[in-house]
Parts: structure tokens; sequence; C-alpha cells
């Protein structure tokens, strides 16, 4: 989900993102990770070894506790606030998302990896509950609805980070440096990843696919901008988030119309 990241001095505790699940701080050059799902942090070790890009070195591990060193670097923005670096910055993180979804395949279902029937069925009932509840208009959920169907086709498994936010790969120049959170990685959809990296940054869409250097089916892209903005909402209000900020999930979902 979004976090929101503050500058830091050596000498004083940051909190990164907290909510009911897990947090995360920065302490000078680390970054203390804490999850009481042992099995989210197992996974993110095990992902971080087997992917075929940059990913930050583990300096300690103490359940439920991680210790990870902090990357060289900034990211291009996040969700919501004003996007950075030139094309080629964009570029460079398309072609580092394509060397990971051409990696070979962990053994395991990602979040990106759902079943369309499993999906279809969390949308639906999703969907049901932001219009029942007040939080959406029914007829802005009900296009992205119709919209995210695309989403629901056969696809080749690979290699997918599951929470690929732009706030979560870090550049130095037009050189990528190291992706963090991979907790939610597995075999998956590749566009998922895609999807999730451009939310509300449509603007940079181009330059990423021009260094992804494949074709992109925008169709299915845009299904996932919806599918996934319209999964979140919810979760977003309940944990303390604001998916109603300008360039944000709900902007996402207006942009559909």
């Amino acid at each position: 989900m979004d976090e929101v990241e503050a500058a830091v001095s050596r000498d004083e505790v940051t909190v990164v993102v907290a909510h009911s699940e897990r947090a995360t701080l920065r302490v000078g050059d680390v970054f203390l990770k804490v999850d009481a799902d042992q099995a989210r942090i197992d996974a993110e070790v095990r992902a971080m070894s087997l992917a075929p890009v940059p990913t930050p070195e583990i300096l300690w591990r103490k359940p439920p506790a991680l210790a990870l060193a902090a990357l060289p670097g900034t990211t291009l923005g996040s969700l919501g606030g004003a996007s950075t670096g030139a094309a080629a910055a964009w570029a460079a993180a398309g072609a580092a998302i394509r060397k990971l979804h051409d990696g070979p395949l962990p053994p395991w279902t990602g979040r990106a990896g759902r079943s369309a029937a499993a999906l279809a069925a969390e949308l639906d009932a999703e969907c049901e509950t932001l219009v029942t509840s007040g939080l959406l208009p029914a007829d802005l959920v009900t296009r992205n609805r119709q919209v995210a169907e695309a989403a629901f086709r056969p696809w080749t498994p690979a290699f997918t980070h599951g929470d690929l936010q732009i706030a979560h790969v870090f550049l130095d120049g037009d050189r990528v440096t190291g992706i963090i959170d991979w907790s939610e990685a597995g075999r998956g959809d590749a566009l998922y990843d895609l999807a999730t990296f451009t939310l509300g940054h449509e603007d940079h869409l181009d330059d990423v696919i021009a260094g992804y250097g494949a074709d992109i089916d925008l169709d299915v892209l845009h299904a996932w901008w919806s599918l996934r903005s319209l999964l979140a909402v919810r979760w977003l209000s309940e944990h303390g988030f604001d998916p109603f900020a300008p360039g944000c999930e709900v902007d996402a979902l207006k942009a559909r119309m």
C-alpha cells in the first residue's frame, strides 16, 4: 500500500509506514521492518535472494524484525506526489522491471498471480461494499468494474514483485540501485507490476514501456489500474491513508470515466 517517505538524520527514528499489519522504521542508514506475520518476512527474504535485480542488503534478521541497509539514490516519486526523473530514468526502471519478469520463476505464487475467479469474486464483493457504504458513487464503481474485466484473461507467469509502487524503486540518475518491499513477490501477471508502477503517473507510461521493450496491451494495463484501485480504496481509508488525495486511487478511477 502507499507509503509516505520522510527525510531522516542519523540520530533519529522516523516512521516510514505503519498500520495494524506491519511497520517500517528508518534509523540512519538502516530500515527496520517489523511484521507479526513471519510468513511475509520469510517470503521477502526468499524473493530478494532470487530476484535478478538489485535489492537491499540484509543486515540482520530476528523475528519479528528484519534490518535492511538503505539504498543509494532516490525514487521517482510516490502515488499522489510529483514525479521526478528524466525520461531515461523511467526507461531504466522499465528495463529493470523487464529483467525481473524475465528471471527464473520462483516456486510460489505471489499477489500478482491470484486466479481470475478469485479476483473476480473479491472485486465483486468489494464493489458492492463500496457502493452500499457510500464510499464511492455507483457510476464510478460500475464503470471501473467494466474496465477491470480485461484483466481476467490468460497470461504467462512471470517473476513479479507484487507491490511495485514507484516509491519502491530507487535510482541514481538513470541507474536502478535497488528495489525494496518484496513480501508480495512470486509468480504472477507481469502487467500487474507495470500497472502498479505507473498508477497515477500515466504521463511517464511511454518511457517505462520503451525501457521495458515489449508490446503492452494497454486495455489490460488500464484494467489493472481500475482493479487495483477498487480493491485498495476501502483498505486505505480504514488504515489512515487517503485514496481521495489528488493523484491517488480515486483520481485513477475517475480517469477511466
